[in-house]
């Protein structure tokens, strides 16, 4: 199998298995057995643990203590605060809603990287922001369609976008440190960063679930998240920035969206309606115009080269 396919093929995956989170994260919730934070601690552990395991099978990378306290901020700021919101808003909007809500996530780096980075915002970028804020505005102001979308809709879509600006806070705050490991390196250690300081904050839920009355159906939920929608999804995305150009890697953001709003609809936790449309609309043109501008080229320094010498943890 040719590279290219791989990387389509893997990337395609990917963002299938995102876009199937919302409504399998829905159905999770549904029978009020089990919690958002107790789900979010699942995640974060889980996931933690299966990347543990991977660089078990990896080359290993030393990691100094100094970028160890480096990964704990980006583990609060890439894995516990943008995938707690994301959980704990799905619980209160709809599947289709929060998962067109993520198609913003490209604008805030842009944006971001402006006021921190002092990058230039050109015509496009603009533009483009403006109009995925204004299909934001529209998606969170609509409401949720039917009983079930969720008791809170646009409460739910406001948390999920504070989701997406917590992970591009950290893409823009990290974006040269990160490329000093590999992607396994990196994610061990912000899961398990952020596996420490969720897991405390959350005893009051674990002790008052009732793990009894969670069905068998909810427990494949769960595993779904850990293991698809997080550990498989991250892996796929590592063989598809290898593989693809970085242009193509991020169009594949739009599968999430249409892939969550069908199964949403098919399952019956979802709508279309003619809003939706138009804050879909407005929010793919928005993105689309973002990702045509052409960012400035980051100049290559000594701390973001990888490192050529690999040491025994």
């Amino acid at each position: 199998m040719g590279s290219n396919v791989k990387g389509h093929l893997a990337m395609l995956g990917s963002n299938i298995m995102w876009g199937l989170m919302s409504p399998v994260a829905k159905m999770v919730f549904a029978s009020g057995a089990v919690l958002p934070f107790v789900v979010v601690d699942f995640r974060v552990a889980g996931a933690a643990l299966l990347f543990w395991i991977t660089s078990l099978f990896v080359e290993r990378e030393h990691v100094p203590l100094k970028d160890v306290l480096r990964l704990f901020g980006a583990g609060m700021l890439g894995v516990l605060f943008n995938q707690g919101c994301f959980i704990f808003g799905v619980s209160l909007t709809s599947p289709g809603e929060a998962s067109l809500v993520t198609t913003t996530m490209p604008m805030w780096v842009m944006l971001l990287a402006w006021l921190i980075l002092r990058e230039p915002i050109t015509l496009k970028k603009a533009g483009g922001i403006a109009l995925g804020a204004t299909g934001a505005i529209i998606l969170i102001t609509s409401g949720g369609g039917i009983a079930g979308g969720g008791e809170n809709p646009a409460l739910g879509d406001v948390i999920v976008l504070a989701a997406q600006l917590s992970y591009a806070l950290y893409l823009t705050l990290y974006r040269n440190f990160i490329r000093r490991y590999s992607l396994v390196t990196i994610m061990k250690w912000m899961f398990l960063s952020a596996t420490i300081v969720a897991l405390p904050g959350s005893i009051h839920w674990l002790r008052a679930t009732h793990w009894q009355a969670i069905s068998s159906a909810e427990w494949t939920g769960i595993a779904y998240v850990v293991v698809c929608a997080t550990y498989l999804a991250y892996i796929g995305i590592m063989v598809g920035q290898k593989n693809l150009r970085p242009t193509v890697v991020g169009m594949y953001n739009y599968v999430q969206p249409i892939v969550a709003t069908l199964t949403g609809i098919c399952l019956v936790l979802d709508i279309f309606t003619p809003m939706k449309g138009l804050a879909m609309a407005l929010i793919f043109s928005g993105v689309w115009l973002v990702t045509k501008s052409r960012a400035r080229a980051p100049q290559p320094t000594e701390s973001t080269l990888p490192r050529s010498t690999k040491k025994q943890q």
